[in-house]
């Protein structure tokens, strides 16, 4: 299965659903530019840990102690980060994005490299932990967060964003840019031969869920350069969105990918999230009136009858005091400064008073099955 780079009609196509065994820097070079949606990056947090860390009860603490996460430097790991994001920028499509995520280790250096190399900062989202590792040695506030950045590839994208799938995530209320989910644990976390976790920075699906669901569409081809134990492709394979990943270690390679295969993808109508009521093609009431949907001449009421005003042969409604647009008289009758006239004026359908929205929402459906 592959998904041709729409910028280049003669760059080979892009694998999709595949999981690159490599370093990230080779394998990001070698694919299509322009041929990604999004991409979520987690990056080597550089912890620059010295000696070994044990618990109260004087064992160890199984921290990040892996090779590829040492650098020599500040310089080469800065070195390292504008070589990634250089490929990161050129692989998105224009309106592609990026998310990135790390610690107060690199995250500021992150920030920088990725405003140096063109990207438009959309938004920092702090991922409160709710069950975090303590803070041991009593030196120091307990780490309880990390720091995403979310950009787009330019201040000219037109990045995708779910605003009011965000809202029915969170239970109406408008998304904030400070997240609780709890570290990866229990059977979510993957284990290596050893009983031990595999993974020791495995990110929680629920992350990667938000994230998805904020910010791409069924179908789109996500790009993660760390795959590491394979959050990014299990949740894309779950909500039908594609994905393509690259991992050096053949351990989490192998992992990620039984872990895949053994994901069940969501149906489409399933998978599919509330669009964004902005993206919806326009539809003037003026069209409802001269379709002959509402009548000129026809009362609509307020719903708590309180109100009233009769439709005009133009679209414009007329009240006792006041006359103008579905929203202006709307606004006049109550006092108010502003309102919106589609869900605020009612007609009577089989007796029952329903917004005027109804039939927007008829028209709208038409045109999107022309």
């Amino acid at each position: 299965m592959s998904r041709t780079n729409w910028t280049d009609p003669h760059a080979p196509a892009l694998e999709l659903d595949v999981v690159h065994e490599g370093d990230c820097l080779e394998v990001m070079r070698s694919l299509p530019g322009g041929s990604v949606d999004m991409i979520f990056a987690d990056p080597p947090y550089n912890l620059q840990l010295r000696g070994t860390l044990h618990r109260p009860d004087n064992s160890l603490v199984d921290a990040v102690d892996d090779d590829w996460d040492r650098f020599g430097s500040f310089a080469d790991y800065d070195a390292f980060t504008r070589a990634w994001l250089g490929e990161a920028r050129r692989l998105l499509r224009p309106d592609g994005a990026i998310w990135t995520i790390g610690s107060y280790h690199n995250v500021f250096r992150l920030g920088t490299a990725m405003q140096d190399a063109g990207f438009w900062i959309l938004n920092d989202v702090i991922w409160r932990k709710s069950n975090p590792m303590p803070n041991f040695r009593g030196k120091r506030l307990t780490n309880a967060h990390e720091t995403l950045i979310w950009a787009a590839r330019s201040s000219q994208s037109r990045h995708v964003f779910n605003y009011e799938a965000t809202k029915e995530l969170n239970d109406g209320v408008q998304m904030r840019s400070d997240w609780v989910i709890p570290l990866c644990t229990g059977a979510e976390r993957l284990k290596g031969p050893d009983g031990a976790k595999l993974h020791p920075t495995q990110k929680p699906e629920a992350l990667l869920h938000r994230i998805f669901v904020a910010s791409t569409r069924p179908g789109d081809v996500v790009l993660d350069p760390f795959f590491g134990a394979g959050t990014t492709g299990a949740v894309a394979r779950r909500l039908g969105r594609r994905y393509v990943g690259i991992e050096r270690e053949t351990a989490y390679v192998a992992a990620a990918r039984a872990r895949i295969a053994a994901v069940r993808p969501l149906d489409a109508e399933v998978a599919a999230v509330t669009g964004s009521k902005r993206a919806e093609p326009r539809v003037a009431f003026g069209q409802v009136v001269e379709r002959g949907l509402l009548a000129p001449g026809e009362t609509l009421v307020s719903q708590n009858g309180r109100h009233s005003a009769r439709i005009r042969a133009d679209g414009t409604l007329v009240s006792a005091d006041s006359r103008g647009s579905i929203h202006q008289v709307g606004a006049a009758v109550q006092g108010a400064p502003s309102c919106n006239g589609w869900t605020f004026w009612h007609f009577r359908k089989d007796g029952v008073p329903v917004p005027i929205d109804y039939w927007r929402q008829q028209i709208r459906a038409e045109m999107s099955e022309g």
